[in-house]
């Protein structure tokens, strides 16, 4: 049976009624994004699926992402740009979930070793992420993610870039289907903004056991997808580990296309840094 997820994106009342000022703050947001996407490069310091699950409140958690490619893209995407060949990107992600549906987070450092700089320090980002509230106890579950990056010159083109993500998944039993039809933006025109979906697969072998296959891609940009063997195209094996400590992922990726890295490897590792704070029952008058 469907559980219920009518009315849980941004907030509900007590009537079950969406509060609505805040829904058009997302939507309006979203829109101003997508008037204005970065020129596509082979690596990138996050690879994952976003599945509308986040910190709980007053919750800070920590994700390790690390990501190395023994087999990428030899040619720069720009004169002086890191080459994705042999290169190790990977970043620390601080969040902290402030409300049930929205959580606020902050990538510091970005950094990359790659054979021709050595190591780098590639900028920042801030995330700002709004969900269905209790996203894992759904089954179908929704959100959108917003990512404004100050990037280093050897590792975008443009300095200012953004990511409006669309979240859209189902949690069926001991299935998972996921999917990030990701927009990408240089605040450079609508016609610019590049495409960049990606898909996750997931089947939980017990409950601290889960097997997917994700897919990463790019199109190219929204006002001519570029031809299939110039789009970016990756698929991933990935197993995941929960304990009450920690989360880790491990995936290896493996290109489709000429314009892809034929071989990648990522690592995430997560954790909370404090517990959640139990709620004092209520005192029934």
């Amino acid at each position: 049976m469907m559980r219920s997820a009518f009315c849980s994106f941004p907030a509900c009342d007590a009537a079950g009624k969406t509060t609505s000022n805040v829904r058009q703050f997302v939507v309006l947001f979203a829109l101003a994004q997508l008037g204005a996407v970065r020129l596509a490069v082979a690596q990138t310091d996050e690879i994952q699926v976003y599945d509308a699950s986040h910190a709980d409140p007053g919750v800070f958690n920590l994700t390790w992402h690390n990501n190395f490619t023994p087999s990428g893209v030899r040619v720069p995407a720009f004169p002086g740009a890191v080459v994705a060949d042999k290169s190790l990107n990977g970043v620390t992600e601080w969040a902290y979930g402030v409300t049930p549906w929205f959580e606020q987070g902050v990538y510091l450092p970005l950094y990359t070793v790659d054979k021709n700089l050595g190591a780098t320090f590639d900028g920042f980002k801030l995330r700002e992420l709004f969900t269905v509230p209790h996203a894992d106890d759904r089954t179908f579950v929704y959100g959108v993610n917003f990512e404004f990056s100050l990037n280093a010159r050897h590792w975008e083109s443009t300095r200012f870039t953004s990511e409006v993500r669309p979240i859209v998944g189902w949690h069926m039993r001991s299935w998972d289907i996921i999917v990030n039809p990701i927009f990408d933006t240089a605040y450079d025109g609508v016609k610019n903004v590049h495409f960049a979906p990606e898909t996750r697969l997931a089947y939980r072998l017990s409950n601290i056991w889960t097997v997917a296959a994700e897919e990463y891609a790019d199109f190219g940009t929204l006002h001519r997808f570029n031809s299939i063997g110039d789009q970016v195209h990756q698929i991933y094996g990935v197993v995941d580990h929960d304990t009450k400590a920690l989360n880790i992922e491990f995936g290896m990726g493996f290109g489709l296309t000429n314009a892809s890295d034929k071989v990648t490897l990522k690592l995430l590792v997560a954790f909370d840094l404090n517990k959640k704070k139990e709620q004092k029952p209520s005192v029934g008058r």
